[in-house]
């Protein structure tokens, strides 16, 4: 049975597993809580299988992850499903469907099929593929893209099978463009929210976005912990829509930021976790991958040690067995 961790920070109540775990002293780890960082399996075990699948997403919860991570967009008949990217070029298989080549259009100067313009029926005639070339591409074609319904449900049975608490972290997509189209994604999620009793403020889900202006929209009708998502202030998106860390903790639980804005190149703090940290923000870091340059030291391994100790109170990862292992190893587990 996978441990389960008590995550503060996204409000997981679990249980400790092992005969002689009441009698161990617990790690204190530099979060904000103090609690062990959380494992979030970056749109599933997307590491080991196409990204945003059931079968992605059950994989990183036998790997350990504590929380799953979906991407969300909206389809044209308002269902929410996941993906990365409003587009479908990269991680289906749409371009070998000729019923579908003129369904091709240009937007925001990228040709491309749109999610938005595919009925949940039209989509289920797709399927997954793996988008990152260097990676194992056998499970091509083999799984369909799910529902946020499904997730959820995948989700439910998943804790009653363990006896422990999964937890989500879903990021909503683009979501002016999608409102702007007539597709709010914000009623829908908070229907879906409502219908697995998630709909509180001690909810194990925290609903991510980049979008500054969504997140406020949520802030005002939902009562579920917001991670504000930072990448860079140079990149698109990436000033936190012009608010300054004190202002995001006004409607924000999280901060979401890249692992380049935490550590620089020597291994050292930025500062920018402590002044979240003091702001009330815990910091969930993206994303540590397996299979790139890590950030510090020669391995992955380093790099996950550099952000643990740092105090990240979540770590984003296309490869949640070794997130887990690293820090079990630092618990001396």
């Amino acid at each position: 049975m996978r441990v389960a961790i008590l995550l503060v920070s996204l409000g997981v109540m679990a249980c400790t597993a092992g005969p002689d775990s009441s009698s161990e002293q617990p790690v204190m780890w530099n979060t904000r809580t103090g609690v062990q960082p959380a494992v979030i399996a970056h749109r599933g075990a997307s590491g080991d299988l196409p990204e945003h699948t059931l079968e992605a997403y059950a994989l990183a919860i036998e790997q350990g992850a504590d929380v799953i991570e979906p991407d969300l967009v909206v389809t044209a008949d308002g269902v929410l499903v996941a993906r990365h990217d409003a587009y479908l070029s990269t991680t289906t298989n749409v371009a070998d469907h000729p019923g579908f080549a003129d369904r091709q259009r240009e937007f925001g100067g990228r040709m491309d099929w749109w999610v938005s313009d595919f009925t949940l029926e039209e989509l289920r005639t797709l399927r997954a593929v793996q988008p990152q070339p260097d990676r194992d591409q056998s499970f091509n074609g083999l799984y369909n893209i799910p529902t946020f319904e499904e997730i959820l449900t995948l989700v439910d049975a998943a804790e009653a099978e363990c006896g422990c608490t999964i937890g989500l972290e879903p990021e909503v997509k683009h979501p002016a463009e999608f409102a702007a189209a007539g597709l709010d994604p914000l009623p829908l999620l908070n229907q879906a929210l409502l219908d697995h009793d998630l709909f509180s403020e001690d909810a194990p889900i925290a609903v991510q976005s980049f979008d500054a202006g969504f997140l406020i929209r949520m802030n005002a009708v939902a009562p579920v912990r917001l991670a504000m998502l930072y990448s860079a202030p140079d990149e698109p998106g990436g000033d936190m829509n012009g608010y300054p860390l004190d202002v995001v903790a006004q409607f924000a639980d999280a901060l979401g930021a890249n692992k380049a804005l935490l550590l620089g190149p020597d291994g050292t703090s930025t500062g920018l976790l402590e002044e979240a940290h003091a702001l009330g923000l815990d910091v969930h870091v993206w994303t540590v991958r397996d299979d790139r340059d890590p950030l510090v030291g020669d391995t992955v391994e380093d790099e996950l040690r550099a952000l643990y100790t740092l105090g990240v109170d979540a770590v984003f990862t296309d490869f949640p067995a070794t997130a887990v292992r690293v820090r079990q190893d630092m618990a001396g587990q």
